[in-house]
């Protein structure tokens, strides 16, 4: 009995030595194979009996509490359009594997160790606003340190849906959302929480790329608890990305040239209104416009639920130009072709040379009065001598041929003993009184349409200096009022 238990012992030892023997023996190859076998071994150690597919908890009832972090690196693209946002962001997310845990005594001190992600149980944590996949690159590795604690670092192209508010273009200010929560596992499995503080959060921008069109202001964060059908709750955390648009660009290549067009639309009115040329001008601002607006139109934003401001700002202008344009062509209707028009209205008189000069210290009527009196006046000298000279002409002709003639028909009458004519008039000079008569009544009428032809140009004047004064205001108040609009959005 003792001999066969003797035996027994002897065998156990034999086959312990053999697997003692066969473990160095596969040591050594490792020691050949790879730079560490210490690494070697504490992967074996870990992925030794792992469930990957098992939420890493001793206690159910535990919850895996995942802290996650994010740093925006990069904007690359708004399509305002599509409301998408496309980022460039730096993920970071850990937690505690309770599986994952080793002395480092055991293993020459070593307290980290990299593993491959396929290997270890990874929460479900997606972006709820994701509309596409982005180009991002294959992080295959996770850190895990000797306290089971797993860090998860990998770069993302996110790719998001954006609900972008551009009536402020171009000094705009988005916020995108990025909502980070589990897709499946409910807050008793899986609970969120923040890596940082969130006012480190806030104010982090050391990896961010500030040479683009888009400028970071902060990171907002905000920790929330929701259930879908008040049964099972779900922990979410949600970063708002708050980007602010830089306009320098916009206002050198939209702006800046539209207020040129307009200010020389506004000097245009200094052309004299009874010139043609106004005319011509200020159809060339508005052709030049329309292409302008042509040009443009491809950089302003387009959405089916709103227009830009600034939108509506090159309609006001297209409008003001075409305002402008008309007030021009009545203007020059009023100071050309004055023959056809009727005398100047009493009320029109009233109103406009009588009250609006002295309201608008309207100081130009009273030169064009003047200047128009006075040639009035040379004209009625030059008329009034003209006619004189021409009366006392026909006059003294008249009276020589009187006496001439009647001389003439005495002598014959006295030879044939006739007696004298009643008629001292001869047809001659008849016709000569009747077409000096003519052309003093002539005269008379195209003195009478001067004077109405001088009232509707005095109308023209003013009513041109009143309107353009009105159009100059309106311009200053719409310019102003823009101008205070975009100056508050871009310091705010």
């Amino acid at each position: 009995m003792r001999l066969s238990a003797a035996w027994t012992a002897l065998a156990f030892l034999l086959l312990h030595g053999a697997a003692r023997a066969c473990t160095a023996k596969k040591a050594g190859g490792s020691t050949g194979r790879f730079a560490n076998a210490t690494l070697v071994r504490l992967s074996d150690f870990l992925s030794g009996g792992y469930k990957k597919g098992v939420r890493p908890v001793k206690d159910w009832r535990t919850s895996t509490i995942v802290a996650i972090d994010l740093m925006v690196y990069s904007i690359l693209s708004v399509d305002e359009k599509n409301q998408v946002l496309t980022t460039y962001v730096w993920y970071r997310q850990s937690w505690t594997d309770e599986f994952l845990v080793w002395n480092p005594e055991d293993f020459d001190e070593v307290k980290q160790v990299s593993i491959p992600t396929a290997n270890v149980w990874v929460p479900d944590i997606l972006i709820n606003e994701f509309v596409d996949v982005g180009k991002s690159p294959d992080i295959p590795y996770v850190y895990v340190t000797h306290d089971g604690l797993v860090r998860n670092y990998k770069p993302i192209q996110v790719v998001t849906a954006c609900t972008l508010n551009i009536y402020n273009f171009p000094f705009d200010v988005q916020k995108c959302s990025l909502t980070f929560q589990s897709w499946l596992h409910t807050i008793d499995d899986i609970n969120i929480t923040l890596m940082r503080s969130p006012e480190e959060l806030r104010e982090d921008k050391s990896v961010f790329m500030n040479q683009g069109e888009w400028e970071l202001l902060h990171i907002l964060s905000d920790y929330k608890i929701f259930s879908v059908d008040n049964d099972d709750y779900y922990a979410e955390m949600k970063f708002h990305v708050v980007i602010r648009r830089r306009p320098l660009f916009y206002t050198v290549n939209l702006l800046l040239p539209s207020i040129f067009l307009m200010v020389m639309d506004i000097v245009g009115f200094y052309l004299p209104p009874d010139s043609g040329e106004r005319v011509s001008f200020k159809i060339t601002l508005l052709l030049g416009y329309s292409v302008f607006l042509i040009i443009v139109s491809d950089t302003l934003p387009a959405t089916a639920i709103g227009t830009p401001l600034i939108g509506v700002y090159f309609v006001v202008c297209m409008a003001l130009l075409v305002i402008s344009l008309t007030e021009t062509v009545l203007i020059v209707r009023l100071v050309h072709k004055q023959d056809l028009q009727p005398p100047v209205p009493h009320w029109v008189k009233y109103l406009v040379l009588e009250r609006a000069p002295v309201l608008f210290c309207i100081h130009k009527k009273h030169r064009l009065c003047s200047r128009l009196s006075s040639q009035a006046s040379d004209l009625e000298h030059y008329k009034d001598t003209s006619y004189g000279t021409a009366q006392c002409s026909l006059h003294h002709t008249c009276e020589i041929g009187r006496r001439l003639s009647q001389h003439d028909r005495e002598a014959g009458l006295l030879g044939l003993h006739l007696p004298p004519s009643r008629d001292s008039s001869p047809p001659v000079m008849d016709n000569i009184l009747q077409e000096v008569t003519a052309i003093r009544h002539f005269l008379e009428k195209r003195d009478r349409c001067r004077e109405v032809a001088k009232e509707w140009l005095q109308v023209g004047y003013v009513l041109d200096v009143l309107l353009f004064r009105v159009y100059l205001v309106a311009m200053v108040a719409y310019s102003i009022t823009l101008g205070t609009l975009w100056s508050v959005w871009q310091v705010a």
